[in-house]
């Protein structure tokens, strides 16, 4: 295995974590009409059933950090694998409704800290030139498990008395791939140095990343290695223009109505009078889309920049939010105007917010903090998820469809001054000269 392929099969199986991270996410769409007519359950339950992975992953993503800190990546990783491994089998033969929302509440846990461990390992053990596309890995494993959970979802809705079950436990699968190919990788050599003072350890992952400048690199993370007891607090002060970027990417990541679109895309196409019949064709259009445009961006990331993307993708996101905005102020919803228009959204959040997201996070923080800075945006990102999750049917049932897309629309143009303004390009840079841009000593 030469040293392309080695890091490319480092990067993959970190990136499996995010292929789960997407199927546990969707798989519950297939499932939750039979649970809810299997337990009997009332309207808070059921809503308590679809939503407590929601809640795992909040609280795992607040935590990932802690273990990535003082386990390291790897068995961080491994554990994951596991919490996955449990989650399938827990779910599928789950024999009552509180043993369902354990175990499927432990799958949001691995949801949530494969969140902060994935894209910070693959950060860390990426040449600077390819950096952009292997950690874009992650997010199109994401999008790629959402459409095979969904794939999955349609063809083992008639197998055995209890498709449900199935539906869930074939997660057990890539979970096993998972941990057994986490046993095959090697340590972070980032924290390996830092964490662990292994010299050695760490110069030999670095020479099998690249040779030539394994030495050169060494010796930047040794001089990255600043005071430690003093800046190991991630708010100490030193940090505040990486928190700054994180929590406002994590946050327009969020306020462009992205889970809003995924989540009610039916419910918002009755609202423009199209019948049900539209929802499959909604829910497998967006996930084909955002797969095709998460590919394309990988592919650019590294040659254009993030910030190149994020122009193109913002200018984009607010030209189709206010053309949808339009048409429900006009109530103009002839033909299919206003799919084709959330279509065009989803390729312009594939291409710009959906690959940069993760990318852009692992890169702005240094070494020290890396794994509390990726745990603070990750957590951004998931708490500001549940927030619009939760509201959307109220504030499109109070407000209207013009009034919530407009104000989506707004956040957008916000997100374009930020990128503007403030956003750093990142792209071919050492993580340690980007700490050095960044660290206020």
């Amino acid at each position: 295995m030469n040293q392309k392929q080695r890091i490319f099969f480092w990067s993959i199986t970190a990136a499996l974590g995010g292929f789960l991270f997407g199927f546990d996410t969707a798989v519950i769409s297939g499932v939750e009409q039979s649970l809810q007519s299997l337990w009997k359950l009332d309207v808070w339950e059921h809503g308590l059933t679809v939503s407590i992975a929601l809640i795992g992953t909040v609280l795992g993503s607040m935590s990932g950090g802690i273990p990535a800190e003082r386990l390291g990546r790897k068995k961080t990783l491994f554990w994951i694998a596991i919490l996955y491994l449990a989650a399938s089998i827990g779910t599928a033969l789950a024999p009552t409704w509180g043993v369902f929302l354990v175990f499927r509440f432990l799958g949001g846990l691995g949801v949530g800290a494969s969140s902060v461990a994935a894209p910070m390992y693959i950060t860390e053990i990426s040449p600077a030139k390819s950096r952009g596309k292997l950690v874009g890995l992650f997010q199109f494993n994401v999008v790629f498990g959402i459409l095979i959970a969904y794939l999955s979802n349609f063809l083992l809705a008639d197998v055995g008395a209890e498709p449900w079950r199935w539906m869930l436990g074939v997660q057990a699968l890539p979970s096993l791939i998972f941990l057994i190919a986490v046993l095959n990788i090697p340590e972070s050599p980032r924290w390996l140095l830092l964490k662990k003072g292994d010299t050695t350890q760490a110069l030999d992952v670095l020479n099998m990343i690249d040779p030539e400048t394994a030495e050169q690199t060494l010796v930047a993370i040794q001089q990255s290695d600043h005071h430690t007891t003093a800046s190991t607090r991630l708010f100490s002060g030193e940090y505040k223009t990486p928190i700054m970027l994180a929590v406002l990417f994590a946050v327009f990541n969020q306020v462009s109505g992205i889970n809003a679109i995924i989540y009610y895309a039916p419910r918002i196409f009755e609202m423009t009078g199209l019948g049900k019949s539209s929802s499959l064709l909604s829910s497998a259009g967006i996930g084909l889309i955002n797969l095709v445009f998460t590919l394309i961006s990988m592919n650019l990331i590294d040659r254009y920049g993030r910030r190149t993307l994020m122009k193109i993708g913002s200018v984009g996101l607010i030209v189709t939010l206010g053309l949808v905005a339009r048409a429900f102020y006009v109530e103009d919803f002839s033909g299919m105007t206003v799919p084709f228009l959330l279509f065009g959204y989803i390729a312009f959040f594939g291409f710009s917010q959906g690959a940069v997201i993760w990318v852009f996070i692992s890169e702005i923080f240094p070494n020290e903090v890396r794994a509390s800075g990726q745990a603070l945006g990750s957590f951004t990102h998931w708490f500001m998820a549940a927030i619009i999750t939760f509201t959307f049917p109220y504030l499109a049932e109070h407000f209207g469809g013009g009034n919530t897309f407009l104000f989506f629309t707004i956040m957008m143009v916000l997100q374009l001054l930020f990128v503007v303004r403030l956003m750093p390009e990142t792209k071919g840079t050492s993580l340690e000269q980007i700490e050095r841009t960044f660290v206020v000593h």
